[in-house]
């Protein structure tokens, strides 16, 4: 079944990742969407929040599962498959040219557009599945940021992009995530990794922050590796870190 046969509709809700979770473990099949008008707890990475007021934004989950019910294919990289999905359909409805910071981020012009969150379970009588919840901020201006957002983020609005609606906005998301789904499904983890690497928010080369559990450092950011972790050069050695170790990742200013 394509990614957004099955839509639910919600006015409102704690967090689409949370129903989505709850129609997977009664059962939900693979491509089963949840798309919300406003989220009252939205959450992004980390335990972050994610601001999701209400009829400005596209705030949706999807669950995902593998062929024919088996194992999802490359789960740790479907962070970045969902980020070439939103990118491809905010440039499909409104033009405006996104970029990826790794792993969850959709930027244009250093600012945030959007985000990313996975969660994935194995096991148990439900099967193995992965919610894919993707936000994105469309007719947001500037006074509809908490103030502390502001400097840091933008929307399709304020990128100057033609008007979108958020249901073609999410009927392009829906069909960019089957495509880029179905690329894991072939077994092409490259194809996932060098396009996420051909939009990149900051180039090779440049001076990035790294926080994990041991500590915040500095380092140069050269890319991914193949297998879709972050590759950085400090203190002379290059090394991959992978996503669940990494807790904050950006340019230094």
């Amino acid at each position: 079944m394509p990614v957004g046969a099955i839509v639910h509709r919600l006015e409102a809700v704690p967090s689409t990742n949370d129903a989505a979770r709850a129609l997977a473990l009664d059962g939900a099949a693979h491509g089963t969407a949840v798309l919300a008008n406003e989220q009252t707890r939205g959450r992004g990475t980390k335990g972050r929040a994610w601001h999701s007021p209400a009829g400005l934004g596209l705030y949706a989950s999807f669950v995902l599962r593998g062929p024919g019910g088996g194992a999802l294919p490359f789960p740790h990289l479907l962070p970045l498959a969902a980020g070439l999905a939103a990118s491809d359909a905010v440039r499909e409805t409104s033009g405006v040219e996104t970029l990826l910071k790794w792993p969850n981020d959709i930027v244009h012009r250093g600012r945030k557009l959007g985000g990313i969150l996975c969660e994935a379970q194995s096991g148990g009588e439900a099967g193995d599945f992965a919610i894919v919840g993707i936000g994105l901020n469309v007719d947001n201006g500037p006074d509809d940021l908490p103030e502390g957002l502001r400097a840091g983020s933008t929307s399709v609005k304020m990128a100057g992009g033609r008007p979108v609606t958020v249901a073609a906005l999410f009927d392009a998301l829906c069909r960019a995530l089957d495509g880029w789904y179905n690329v894991l499904a072939r077994g092409d983890k490259e194809a996932v990794i060098r396009a996420f690497e051909a939009r990149p928010a900051f180039p090779p080369g440049a001076a990035v922050m790294v926080e994990t559990a041991g500590g915040r450092f500095e380092a140069e950011y050269r890319g991914l590796d193949a297998e879709g972790r972050l590759v950085v050069v400090r203190d002379g050695g290059a090394g991959a870190i992978a996503l669940d170790a990494v807790l904050a990742f950006d340019r230094v200013s």
